[in-house]
């Protein structure tokens, strides 16, 4: 039997489900995760490496000679790890520098979608704070506030008043919000309606979709308190119909992936788009150019195909070729994070109760290590406890139950995952 060789790159929740969506595939594949985690390790070879250093990367990549590498994290999509495994001939997953610019800049992302007539909210790029000003009278408050770049996940700002934004943009031009001086920010009308997060697999002309999910960016339940990397997600098909499914392949994922053809820039790899559902219709709020955390741990359950084989067909460009099977019902995906999250918080608490949980529930690790061969948190967000289920209140019952068997100093979650669309079923 021929085993295939795959490299991936990162070492949080994301990239555990999908190791774990490799491992679990018909295809007989040998994982190496670079940098991993402690939960990665237990099933795969561990490799350490920088994420911020390109040669470093390229450095595993050479070392390891992956049949395909696969990139979790954005920054490494953002220094250029793509273009350069690319010049050296080898397989990668994942857009170009350039095209990843859909994620690694709010502002190239907005005239981008400007230019090809992509539905957003109205924007205004601004490069000082005199041009904040001249533009506010082109809003109604509340309004949107952006940092340009990556700023994980903390570089929105939803602002109530003029003086607010005025606040807020100053503060991200000065480096006192993010600790790094913005050059542009981007001014954004408010948007409202229910957040859907719409992933794509692309090949560069083709376009294939994911089950579509819901992400719960804040920390409180309600979605109240500050914002998050996300602290749980659902997929239920019924989020997204087949009409509205077609309508979005149609009116924003093949313009965006004709536009970036046509502007020399082909995108590979996964278009997330996150889509605010508004009176108006669906506007594309922002793109990210990889998988999403956690959407990903609350979608791979649900996928049947091959995540080996449907990859290396978006690598060599014959996505029209396939169709994807998915697990009819629901999934549901619920973090566990540290005491303190999203602020300061602390590690090297020992982590207990893992083997008690259910066969049917996987746990991906996000911040996680090894220490004396036991299992202790290292990040903000440690665990994501992922179930699938006839319907979603099945499937948030297996990971709920899996939680309360799973134990760690502080351990934060939130209980109401899945509030939205449970509340219309009710």
């Amino acid at each position: 039997m021929i085993v295939t060789k795959v490299l991936v790159i990162g070492g949080g929740g994301r990239e555990h489900a999908i190791v774990w969506a490799l491992q679990r595939g018909r295809r007989k594949c040998e994982v190496v995760c670079a940098p991993g985690n402690g939960g990665i390790a237990q099933t795969a070879t561990c490799v350490p490496v920088n994420v911020k250093d390109l040669g470093d990367l390229i450095r595993v990549v050479a070392e390891q000679q992956p049949d395909l590498t696969i990139i979790g994290p954005e920054l490494p999509l953002s220094l250029g790890m793509v273009d350069e495994m690319q010049r050296r001939g080898l397989k990668v997953f994942g857009p170009t520098q350039a095209a990843a610019q859909l994620e690694t800049s709010k502002g190239f992302a907005k005239e981008f979608m400007q230019r090809w007539r992509i539905p957003t909210a109205h924007y205004a790029v601004c490069t000082s704070l005199d041009e904040v000003h001249a533009s506010l009278p082109l809003f109604h408050v509340p309004m949107v506030v952006k940092a340009d770049g990556l700023a994980a996940g903390k570089g929105v700002l939803i602002c109530k008043t003029r003086d607010e934004v005025l606040a807020a943009a100053e503060g991200l031009f000065s480096g006192k919000l993010l600790g790094v001086a913005e050059t542009r920010i981007v001014l954004e009308e408010f948007l409202e309606g229910e957040e859907i997060s719409f992933l794509v697999l692309c090949d560069g002309k083709h376009g294939l979709p994911l089950a579509p999910a819901q992400d719960h960016k804040r920390i409180g339940e309600g979605d109240t308190g500050l914002n998050t990397g996300g602290m749980g997600a659902y997929s239920l098909d019924s989020l997204l119909d087949s009409h509205m499914t077609e309508w979005l392949m149609t009116h924003v994922v093949q313009p965006t992936l004709d536009g970036m053809s046509a502007e020399e820039m082909p995108f590979t790899g996964v278009l997330y788009c996150g889509l605010m559902m508004t009176a108006r219709g669906p506007m594309v709020l922002e793109y990210n150019a990889r998988f999403g955390d956690p959407e990903t741990q609350a979608i791979l359950p649900r996928l049947e195909t091959s995540l080996l084989t449907v990859l290396e067909a978006a690598v060599d460009g014959k996505l029209d070729s396939l169709e994807l099977r998915w697990k009819p019902g629901a999934s549901a995906c619920v973090v566990a994070a540290s005491a303190g999250y999203p602020g300061e918080y602390k590690t090297g608490d020992a982590i207990s109760g893992l083997e008690e949980t259910a066969k049917d529930v996987a746990v991906f690790h996000a911040g996680t290590t090894l220490k004396r061969g036991k299992l202790v948190t290292s990040g903000g967000r440690v665990l994501a406890v992922s179930a699938t289920g006839d319907d979603l209140q099945t499937a948030l019952g297996k990971a709920y139950a899996a939680l309360e068997k799973i134990h760690f100093d502080g351990m934060y979650f939130r209980r109401d995952i899945g509030h939205r669309a449970l509340s219309k079923n009710s």
